[in-house]
């Protein structure tokens, strides 16, 4: 029982570290990734789409990104859709191509960036405790109802906390590695 809410716990926390690593990913580093352009939908016939759906990403070098679609009339509304994301970008097209140079980060843009990184890292934290909590409430939940003893909740409790502090610095790992990753000149 102590092992449910164990196992549920675990769950939680590694969603919660898919999410980080997701949000992180979405960070422009100063490199070109496809996977800044994760969040960005397009308007395709009426219906909201990932662009990733659309078109074939590729970074044939470190400071362009291009995005070939599918279908060639929709080149229009996904050259739109990379500008209204808010990514700073400023994408081209010649009909059958997208072309999106990478422009070079700031100093200044480097540490808001880092900035947003560290809240990005915290909000997984916050997830990660409130997924310790929930899993101490079941386990008292379970004491309290006598399916388990003392001891067991006690243990139970450990362990939820060991599972915690595991996670937690996985994502100040995460958080470490993406800061010098947009740190770097």
């Amino acid at each position: 029982m102590v092992d449910d809410a164990l196992r549920e716990a675990r769950q939680h926390m590694e969603a919660s570290i898919g999410s980080v690593t997701h949000d992180f990913n979405t960070l422009r580093t100063g490199r070109a990734s496809i996977s800044i352009l994760d969040d960005v939908v397009v308007d395709y016939y009426g219906t909201l789409t990932p662009l990733n759906q659309l078109a074939s990403l590729t970074a044939p070098d470190a400071n362009l990104l291009v995005v070939q679609p599918y279908d060639k009339s929709t080149v229009e509304s996904v050259e739109k859709a990379i500008h209204q994301a808010g990514l700073g970008l400023n994408p081209s097209n010649d009909g059958t191509f997208i072309r999106i140079p990478i422009p070079e980060l700031t100093e200044e843009r480097r540490l808001e960036l880092t900035k947003v990184a560290s809240r990005v890292a915290e909000q997984g934290k916050t997830a990660i405790r409130n997924s310790r909590r929930d899993a101490n409430d079941r386990i008292k939940k379970l004491q309290t109802e006598k399916q388990i003893s003392e001891d067991e909740e006690h243990g139970g409790y450990k362990e939820v906390q060991k599972l915690t502090d595991e996670y937690v610095d996985r994502i100040d790992e995460l958080a470490e590695r993406k800061n010098n990753e947009i740190l770097e000149f």
